[in-house]
C-alpha cells in the first residue's frame, strides 16, 4: 500500500509517498481502507521535527495524520460493534510504529472509530475527528454549566469553529474573535459576540474585556494566544490550552491542558460528534480535497494561515 511517508524532517517539499506493507488487525482492531485523511498542524509539527521526542525508536519514514475516514475491510477478535463495510471515521495515533492516518490502509483500535451516519460524505467526514475530540475535551475540562459564559480564540479555523458549536449546542454563551471578514460565519457557527481580533494578544484580550468587563468564565485558547490570554479571564476562571506552552496561573485561574490522545471517551465523543453532524448542528467545513501525491502542497497552504476548514488529502 501507499502511505505518506516522512523521511527526514524539514520543508514541505521532503513528505513523499512511501510503499508499506498492508496492516493487519490483532485484538480488538479494525483494518479500515481510508478514503481520506486530514492534515493537521501536528502534522506539520512532525514533518518538521518539531515532535522528534515522540518518535524514539520508530523507524523512518514516518506517517503523518491523526483523522480518516473510510471503510471497514477486517475486524479483529472482539470487535463487536463494527463489520466489514461499515462507513467509519476513526482518531489515530499516529506516535506508535504503525504511524497515522495518510495511508491507503490503516489499522486503529476499534474504540477510536465510529459509523459516519447515511447523511454525511465519507471524504469530509475525515475532517471531524481530531479537531471535534479536541473542541470535545476543552469543554469537558472547563465543566461549565449552561448559560455560562466562554471565550474560543480563533473562532473562524477549524478547532474554533468546533468548539464554538459544541458550547453553543451546550447552553453557553460564546464570545470568540475574528477578522471583520470571519464575523458573519462565526454568527453562522453560533457566536453571540464577536470581538475584534487585534494585531497583537494584547489588543485581542483587551476586546474580550470590553465585551465581558468581569470576564469571561472560560476560556479555549484554540489560537495559542498564551499569557494574554488570561486577561480575558474572570478570577476563580478557567483556561484551556491547546497547545502546550508555559503558564503560570494567576487570580485562581485553573489551567487545563487539552491533549486528544489522552481524551478518556473517545467512542462515546465521536458518536456525539458524528450524530450532532448528521443534524447540522455540528459543522464539517472543508477548504479542499487534494490527492495523497499533493500532500506537500496542503502542507504549504496550511503553513501560510488562514484556511477556513480542512484540508484533507484523498487516496
Amino acid at each position: 500500500m501507499q502511505a505518506i511517508g516522512i523521511p527526514l524532517y524539514g520543508a514541505p517539499e521532503v513528505l513523499t509517498l512511501v510503499e508499506r506493507p498492508r496492516p493487519s488487525t490483532a485484538q480488538g482492531q479494525i483494518l479500515i481502507r481510508v478514503a481520506a485523511a486530514a492534515v493537521n498542524p501536528t502534522d506539520l509539527m512532525l514533518r518538521a521535527g518539531e515532535l522528534d521526542a515522540y518518535m524514539t525508536g520508530f523507524p523512518l519514514p514516518f506517517t503523518p495524520g491523526m483523522d480518516a475516514s473510510g471503510t471497514v475491510v477486517e475486524t479483529g477478535p472482539g470487535v463487536t460493534d463494527l463489520a466489514p463495510g461499515d462507513r467509519v471515521m476513526a482518531f489515530v495515533n499516529p506516535f506508535t510504529p504503525l504511524g497515522g492516518a495518510q495511508a491507503e490502509y490503516i489499522t486503529v483500535p476499534a474504540d477510536q472509530a465510529v459509523r459516519i451516519p447515511e447523511a454525511l460524505p465519507l471524504a469530509e467526514s475525515a475532517g471531524l475527528p481530531m479537531n471535534g475530540l479536541t473542541a470535545h475535551q476543552a469543554l469537558d475540562l472547563l465543566a461549565l454549566p449552561p448559560g455560562a459564559t466562554v471565550a474560543v480564540t480563533g473562532g473562524a479555523g477549524a478547532l474554533g469553529g468546533y468548539t464554538v458549536e459544541l458550547a453553543r449546542h451546550r447552553g453557553l454563551r460564546v464570545l470568540a474573535d475574528a477578522d471583520e471578514a470571519d464575523r458573519e460565519l462565526l454568527t453562522r457557527l453560533g457566536a453571540d459576540v464577536v470581538v475584534p481580533r487585534g494585531a497583537t494578544a494584547d489588543e485581542t484580550v483587551a476586546a474580550y474585556r470590553a465585551a465581558a468587563p468581569g470576564g469571561v468564565d472560560g476560556l479555549v485558547d484554540a489560537a495559542v494566544l498564551g499569557e494574554p490570554a488570561l486577561g480575558a479571564v474572570r478570577d476563580g476562571g478557567a483556561l484551556v490550552r491547546c497547545r502546550p506552552y508555559e503558564l503560570a496561573a494567576t487570580r485562581g485561574i485553573t489551567v487545563h491542558q487539552a491533549f486528544v490522545i489522552a481524551h478518556p471517551d473517545r467512542k462515546a465523543a465521536l458518536t456525539e460528534l458524528a450524530a450532532l453532524a448528521a443534524e447540522g448542528a455540528v459543522t464539517l467545513r472543508t477548504a479542499g480535497l487534494f490527492p495523497a501525491s499533493e500532500a506537500a502542497h496542503a502542507h504549504t497552504l496550511l503553513e501560510r494561515g488562514g484556511v477556513r476548514g480542512r484540508l484533507i488529502l484523498t487516496f
